[in-house]
């Protein structure tokens, strides 16, 4: 068996409600509307105030780095020419003049001097242990100490006596007269306390006479380069030899050559920058003065003292100078003040972690911190700017970049700190900005969404309202409110509620009145189904009692009445005859000028259906002698009765009729119509369900399809009295 179920198509009104619910409310649309004006006006304004204010803070953070760059460029060049301008007076001055002639003529005359084993021993001992340690340690190599000992009696005799038995520059500087009663010694005696406030006034690391043969007959700190010829000895290659010659070979006094770091071990370790310029008099050269750079004094002017965060820098700022060899020439900001950051940082951005631990060790980045960045490739292309890139140690930074106008050297300067905090005004600035923003969407929410039920309040009155309608209420009303165009549609509301109310009377009027017709026409299970729309209503009944009744002699009598009149009696019969029915709960089917038919057990099954029958027929009789009497006529009842099985429904589409079919219903209309005899006719069926005897005589016998079915009729004054 194959069950096939077609889908049902949507019902309209669930199809509109559907619809209906999935749009917008006017409240929603009203509240999206206001919101996305109000977004839309606040992020426009907050992107045009974020780009604006981000540009102007972004280009306050450069112009801040470009003005402490430029700063600190002036004053690396202020240094310069400072120690520029002090070589230039010393070389001039009678002092320095007669110092270095009388440390010449002290020199020379140690030329003859001789050491005795002992003496020469403790200068071999000297180079070979304190020297050479500190110089290995310094610089992490191992040292050859015989390629710095003395190669002339003078420098064997002036270190044996100056250098040897001090442990620090310190003791040695200090140091005016060694007492061994030289004319050396006497010099020293007469002018080390003017070189040595020179020294430590303008913070030098050591300054040098050197006579016209490149013989250092002079130093301040009296180092492993004291007594050492430029031209001959282990310093030849050195920076200070270059500049000691260039100097010379001008042949001008007011010349001032300057050299950039380089490798120099009288300085243990520590590279050395030289300023050295002739000295003399009335054009003649006798020799030349020479200033190691002073390192601190450039580290004072790159740090600003060490105080970045007072100079402008911030936390995280700061500048730095750069050789054309791409090593720093100052200290880091970063091994000052953090050296374990500065070491694991360096290495994670590429130093060799000995090469860092050397830095760390040494506390200085000078020819040791490689910086490949490429702020430093612009500046030593002779480039000025700004850039966004990678600093030193690998974050990310703000750089302004410029070449260092020092003389002959190939220097840049670098200013950089880190756009963490550099931008740190751009990121509040935007925090506030956003912070500003969701207050004003949020307090423009509110406002619209107030705004919106203030708007949407009398829709929602109409809406209550229409819901109130609709479950059936009448003569509902809602409050205008004030003179607008919702005003104007609540008015029009109140109209419509009154005629609705007025239209839903005259409705149920005719509601009332349909319902009483279709009582009359058919029973009220019938009369629900068909209201429900049922379009074909059938049903079988078993044990109904069926009967047919005729009115006799009532065409004589309405036969010289006027039409009316003779319909009107005849409704009161039948009136009389319905109510006759209702008492014995018999249901009357139809109604006909001819014919009266009506049923027991049909609706509501009854177990004495065919007592009540009977008993309604002879109320029937009884009413039809009543009415005789009262219109003077002669009027009898001529009845069939029958018992079984029928079937009720509606027939017909157009005109429907209420009507009664089966056995039951067709011989009772047979019993009835066999003879024009008045009386009650019973069939056999029927007498059987009678309780006790019942007075009645043969009537005949009527052909069913079934076989026979006797016939008999009820005496009516002997049964009932």
């Amino acid at each position: 068996m194959t069950n096939t179920a077609q889908e049902s198509p949507p019902d309209p009104g669930t199809a509109r409600t559907s619809a209906r619910r999935a749009g917008l409310s006017i409240q929603s649309s009203l509240l999206i509307m206001l919101l996305l004006v109000s977004l839309l006006s606040s992020v426009v304004v907050g992107l045009i105030g974020y780009v604006n204010g981000s540009d102007s803070l972004r280009d306050a953070a450069f112009d801040r780095l470009i003005g402490v760059r430029d700063s600190r460029a002036r004053e690396v060049t202020s240094l310069f020419t400072r120690i520029k301008n002090t070589m230039v007076v010393h070389s001039r001055n009678s002092e320095t003049i007669d110092a270095l002639t009388a440390f010449t003529e002290g020199f020379d005359e140690l030329e003859s001097s001789t050491l005795t084993p002992d003496e020469s021993a403790a200068i071999t001992a000297y180079f070979s242990g304190p020297f050479a340690n500190k110089l290995g340690e310094a610089t992490g190599t191992i040292v050859d100490p015989t390629s710095f000992l003395p190669s002339s009696p003078a420098q064997a005799y002036l270190q044996l006596n100056y250098t040897v038995p001090f442990d620090s520059f310190a003791e040695s500087i200090a140091t005016n007269d060694a007492g061994d009663g030289s004319a050396w010694s006497a010099a020293n005696a007469k002018y080390q306390d003017q070189f040595r406030r020179m020294t430590q006034l303008l913070e030098f690391e050591d300054v040098l006479l050197i006579d016209t043969k490149g013989n250092v007959v002079y130093s301040a700190y009296k180092g492993v380069d004291l007594g050492t010829n430029l031209v001959t000895g282990p310093y030849s290659f050195s920076n200070l030899a270059s500049a000691y010659t260039k100097a010379l070979s001008t042949n001008i006094l007011d010349t001032v050559e300057f050299t950039d770091f380089g490798e120099y071990p009288p300085s243990l370790g520590v590279p050395a920058a030289w300023a050295v310029s002739p000295v003399g008099a009335g054009g003649q050269a006798i020799g030349a003065i020479a200033v190691e750079m002073p390192i601190d004094s450039i580290n004072a002017v790159m740090t600003g003292d060490m105080s970045w965060s007072n100079k402008g820098l911030g936390d995280t700022g700061e500048t730095y100078l750069v050789g054309g060899d791409h090593l720093m020439r100052s200290t880091s900001r970063e091994l000052v003040e953090n050296p374990e950051r500065y070491l694991s940082r360096a290495v994670a951005n590429g130093v060799k972690p000995a090469l860092a631990q050397r830095i760390v060790d040494t506390k200085s980045t000078l020819l040791l911190q490689p910086i490949n960045t490429v702020a430093v490739d612009h500046a030593l292309n002779s480039e000025t700017g700004t850039i966004i890139g990678e600093s030193y140690l690998g974050a990310e930074s703000l750089a302004a970049y410029t070449p260092v106008k020092v003389d002959n050297l190939d220097w840049v300067i670098i200013a950089e700190i880190s756009t963490e905090e550099a931008f740190a005004p751009v990121r509040e600035f935007t925090r506030n900005l956003v912070l500003s923003t969701t207050a004003l969407i949020i307090v423009v929410a509110l406002l619209s969404l107030l705004l919106a039920q203030i708007i949407v309040r009398p829709l929602r009155r109409l809406k209550v309202a229409a819901g109130r309608i609709a479950a059936g209420e009448q003569g509902v009303q809602v409050d205008a409110g004030r003179s607008d165009e919702l005003a104007d549609v609540g008015t029009a509301f109140n109209d419509m509620s009154r005629s609705l109310q007025v239209k839903a009377a005259l409705l149920d009027e005719q509601v009332a009145e349909n319902q009483r017709l279709l009582l009359t026409l058919m029973p009220e299970t019938v009369a629900k189904r068909y209201r429900d729309g049922d379009q074909n209503i059938v049903q079988d009944h078993q044990e109904v009692t069926v009967l047919y009744a005729d009115i006799v002699g009532f065409d004589e009598y309405s036969r010289n009445l006027p039409s009316e009149k003779a319909l009107e009696h005849l409704n009161d019969v039948l009136r009389s005859f319905d109510e006759a029915a209702d008492l014995h709960f018999v249901e009357r089917v139809r109604t006909t000028r001819s014919g009266y038919l009506a049923s027991c057990g049909l609706t509501i099954p009854r177990v004495d259906n065919a007592r009540r029958t009977v008993d309604l027929a002879v109320e029937f009789q009884r009413i039809l002698d009543r009415f005789g009497a009262q219109f003077g006529a002669t009027l009898s009842l001529r009845a069939g009765i029958d018992t079984g099985t029928v079937t009720s429904g509606l027939v017909g589409k157009s005109h429907m009729v209420y009507d009664l079919w089966g056995d039951a219903v067709s011989l009772a209309f047979r019993v009835q119509g066999e003879t024009d005899e008045p009386g009650i006719f019973l069939t056999q069926r029927v007498l059987d369900k009678l309780p006790g005897s019942q007075n009645v005589s043969a009537a005949g016998v009527v052909q069913t399809t079934s076989g026979e079915q006797r016939v008999w009729r009820l005496n009516i004054t002997d049964a009932h009295g």
